[in-house]
């Protein structure tokens, strides 16, 4: 029987079934991160991010097509786990609102959806990037709309859309020059076509379960340059400014993000109700405030003359355990004191030694995670819940971790909440030393923003496979030396990377080197390092028994 149209009920099935065949083929699509590191986390953050939306699904009892995908969007958003999570959670939104107080969609409806949802993820992504999921859900969204007038039912749509956004997935290699280096598809995408797959294959009756075997993916990283990653940002201002919109009849999020968009690059805009939070990185701060200036007033302001940095620094740690939770990932965490205070600080950190140490800096309220178990919007929204304090500063302290920070400060409108751009533990261990507790606000997190650019990151973990990186060839088990999010060294000697590592991170000009030694290093490996440090150089020394898994060292030099 031909299904010409979908309703909230059929909608929940085909999500379900889609949330499952991701699911089987997480380790197939994290195996297309292009680092050679142990983990991969794109399809684990898409997984998350997904099943926290499905499980909001199957506890509603409504049956319109526009209120099952409102909860299937708002689920997504709380759980939405790193920057895959995230822009995976805004297609759903987007999705959502196309499909707004209809009971049932046809196909043209439900064509214009999926472009809406493409339309918001694009508004939603800090500089956006061709030849990823932005790209595959484009164009798979504007060759089903340019069809649906000869549509005859759902499963013609099916077909037709995941045909566009498998030869998208393919061309990927072609936009995104890292693809086509290391001879992978781009994960995003790739994630993306297992959910629409699912759900193509629950409306043909074809339903999954948790045990069913995963495809199979090619992937081959023996050529991989890392050169190839680094991007082409230039020096400029980092303005970040958070304004109350006065004018919302007039205020258009697409066409303000038209309007700013040609002033610089690393914009960011998210809009919630009559809050508008804009990060950009121009040579003319003044211009992307006047045209902001025109819809409302200033809430807070900052402006940093800074150097860019778009290489990701990776911090893979494995979680101790866990607690039950709606998304099934809650990380344990720490009391928050039920005194009101002046500030508060949160911080992501794993590894025990790591959270003592946290502790001991200042900060009140632990979330256990980090690169393999990313935290997900709705922890960081809890977590302030439980906080009395005037201001409340998060420390991601990871990059993939970093835009859920920032979704859910933005979402709280009841809090001064405030998060620090750390993307690595060592960043927001050496950022928390200049934390005044007698300074304002504006002041503490325009001075520990700054010291960030000081900081050099260092670490030490192995190898999961054999490969070449940026010149340096990597065999299966040996122990990689990553600086500043480049691999740099590798050598089946742990100490001997380390020891190399050290050398290439420390500088005449430097000052502090501090090393935070993981679970399995012993003490008489971490003296080696330290008689090496005091025989070469002047340095102030720093350790830490962190205790963190899968990276033996993280290193930091100031």
């Amino acid at each position: 029987m031909a299904i010409i149209s979908l309703d909230g009920t059929l909608l929940k099935k085909l999500i379900i079934n889609g949330n499952i065949k991701l699911k089987i083929n997480v380790s197939k699509i994290d195996d297309l991160n292009v680092f050679p590191v142990p983990d991969g986390d794109t399809g684990s953050n898409m997984s998350a991010t997904m099943s926290a939306g499905t499980n909001a699904i199957k506890e509603t009892k409504e049956t319109e097509i526009g209120k099952i995908a409102k909860v299937l969007s708002r689920g997504m958003l709380m759980g939405a786990r790193g920057n895959s999570g995230v822009i995976l959670s805004q297609l759903f939104s987007g999705i959502s609102k196309g499909l707004e107080g209809l009971n049932e969609a046809n196909m043209k409806e439900f064509a214009l959806a999926l472009r809406k949802g493409v339309e918001q993820a694009y508004a939603s992504v800090i500089h956006p990037v061709e030849g990823t999921i932005l790209t595959v859900s484009r164009e798979g969204a504007d060759r089903v709309v340019s069809a649906t007038k000869d549509l005859e039912d759902f499963e013609e749509l099916f077909s037709i859309y995941l045909k566009e956004l498998r030869e998208s997935l393919e061309r990927t290699p072609d936009l995104l020059p890292v693809l086509k280096e290391v001879g992978v598809i781009d994960s995003g995408g790739a994630g993306f076509i297992e959910i629409i797959q699912g759900m193509e294959d629950a409306l043909k009756g074809k339903i999954y379960s948790d045990d069913s075997k995963p495809d199979e993916y090619k992937v081959d990283l023996t050529n991989f340059n890392r050169e190839k990653m680094n991007s082409d940002e230039d020096f400029g201002y980092c303005t970040e400014f958070i304004m109350q919109i006065e004018k919302m009849s007039e205020f258009s999020q697409k066409k303000f993000i038209d309007m700013v968009q040609p002033l610089g690059d690393s914009l960011v805009v998210v809009q919630d109700e009559n809050i508008l939070k804009v990060h950009i990185h121009t040579q003319t701060p003044g211009d992307a405030m006047n045209l902001a200036q025109h819809y409302g007033f200033f809430m807070n302001i900052k402006i940093e003359n800074m150097n860019l940095q778009h290489t990701e620094v990776l911090i893979h740690q494995d979680q101790d355990h866990q607690d039950d939770c709606g998304c099934g990932h809650d990380h344990s965490s720490s009391i928050a004191p039920a005194l009101k205070k002046k500030y508060a600080i949160v911080a992501v950190v794993n590894g025990e030694g790591l959270k003592q140490t946290f502790i001991e800096m200042g900060c009140d309220y632990i979330i256990d995670g980090g690169q393999t178990m990313n935290p997900s919007v709705e922890e960081f929204i809890k977590a302030t819940e439980q906080i009395n304090a005037d201001h409340i500063i998060i420390i991601p302290n990871n990059k993939n971790v970093l835009l859920s920070a920032e979704t859910a400060r933005d979402m709280i409108e009841e809090k001064s909440v405030h998060v620090l751009p750390a993307k690595t533990i060592a960043q927001g261990y050496s950022a928390l030393t200049m934390f005044d507790a007698t300074e304002d606000i504006d002041t503490n997190i325009s001075e520990m923003t700054n010291y960030l650019d000081n900081v050099k990151t260092g670490e030490i973990t192995y190898a999961i496979r054999n490969s070449k990186n940026n010149g340096v060839s990597i065999k299966k088990d040996d122990y990689m030396g990553i600086y500043d999010g480049n691999i740099i060294s590798s050598d089946k000697s742990r100490i001997t990377t380390a020891l190399s590592l050290v050398d290439k991170m420390a500088e005449e000009r430097s000052e502090i080197i501090t090393i935070i030694y993981g679970k399995e290093v012993k003490q008489s490996e971490v003296d080696k390092i330290v008689e090496h440090i005091e025989e070469k150089y002047e340095l102030e020394i720093d350790l830490i028994d962190g205790g963190q898994e899968v990276y033996a060292y993280i290193i930091s030099v100031e």
